[in-house]
């Protein structure tokens, strides 16, 4: 079984800004990621929040020049396994992962294994996310600047996200299916009386239409069962989050009520030697700014760890 002063699990920004951190210090890093680096980010076309590019950034472009200049701190120690992480085995010394078939140990280990919007299922949802279909107001909302949309969801994320949007857009409409939002009232409040917004209670999108782009919603009246189109420029959908990866977390790492890892400010979960970083973390906030910011926290706190015990 290989051994590794550290494992990180996944490569998005906080799994990236990790093991940059540890690489630079020489450490024995273990790189795991199944798919294509970038995470959560590469979800959306173009980062203009990012700081340093002020005239923003792809996301695809960000992801790769994130992996480049990981990969420039790699060495002959250093591993990356392109698999799924199956199992993690905590122990006094050392923490077991299962990669695909193979076991692998880390003295420390560090999850970044994401979350993810949770999806509808809507037709046309799929297809179209990315051009017109977003999950992130603050990421996109700057691309439909007095254009016409809809948002989808009645929590406070969904209103927050609203009344964000409508500062930018020309035409909002607020889509719930039930007749009581579940967002506080301040929200509710807010929102009932902005000019912009056209609140729809107690309605379902049965399909988001367009063909290489969002041009408008079919939605269902669940009252009078009336089915309509309304052309949209675009979809915002905010129906929550879930965690990636949580079918291999051990059972004693806990957990809040949705399932996201609880740390404390310097990464740490309740296991010693276990950390996790970004979108995997119970949190509120979930951008690439804050990701890259958990990353190198854990990082640091990972090489502490390994100072005290005997690295």
């Amino acid at each position: 079984m290989k051994t590794f002063d550290a494992v990180v699990i996944g490569g998005g920004p906080a799994g990236m800004t990790a093991a940059l951190y540890l690489l630079r210090s020489h450490l024995n890093v273990a790189l795991v990621e199944k798919l294509s680096t970038g995470g959560q980010m590469l979800m959306t076309e173009r980062i203009d929040n990012y700081p340093g590019f002020p005239e923003g950034i792809e996301a695809w472009e960000l992801a790769d020049r994130m992996a480049a200049q990981v990969k420039s701190w790699e060495h002959e120690e250093s591993a990356r396994f392109n698999d799924e992480v199956k199992a993690i085995e905590p122990g006094e010394e050392l923490h077991k992962v299962l990669v695909g078939d193979e076991w692998i140990a880390g003295r420390v280990v560090l999850i970044c294994s994401g979350a993810q919007y949770r999806r509808l299922g809507l037709p046309g949802e799929k297809e179209l996310t990315g051009r017109g279909v977003s999950y992130c107001a603050l990421c996109d909302g700057n691309f439909f600047r007095d254009k016409e949309v809809a948002v989808i969801g009645g929590g406070n994320s969904a209103l927050e996200e609203a009344l964000y949007l409508a500062r930018l857009v020309k035409k909002l409409h607020l889509i719930h299916r039930r007749d009581d939002f579940r967002a506080t009232k301040c929200y509710q409040n807010k929102c009932f009386v902005n000019p912009k917004m056209q609140i729809l209670r107690s309605s379902v999108v049965l399909r988001i239409l367009g063909e290489t782009e969002v041009t408008g919603i079919t939605l269902q009246d669940l009252k009078n069962g009336e089915i309509r189109d309304i052309p949209l420029d675009g979809v915002f959908i905010f129906v929550g989050f879930e965690p990636q990866g949580s079918a291999f977390f051990p059972e004693s790492l806990q957990k809040d009520g949705h399932g996201f890892l609880i740390t404390d400010q310097e990464m740490r979960t309740n296991i010693p030697g276990i950390y996790a970083a970004g979108d995997i973390r119970s949190k509120t906030c979930r951008q690439v700014a804050s990701a890259v910011g958990d990353g190198a926290v854990a990082a640091h706190n990972m090489m502490s760890y390994l100072e005290h015990h005997g690295k």
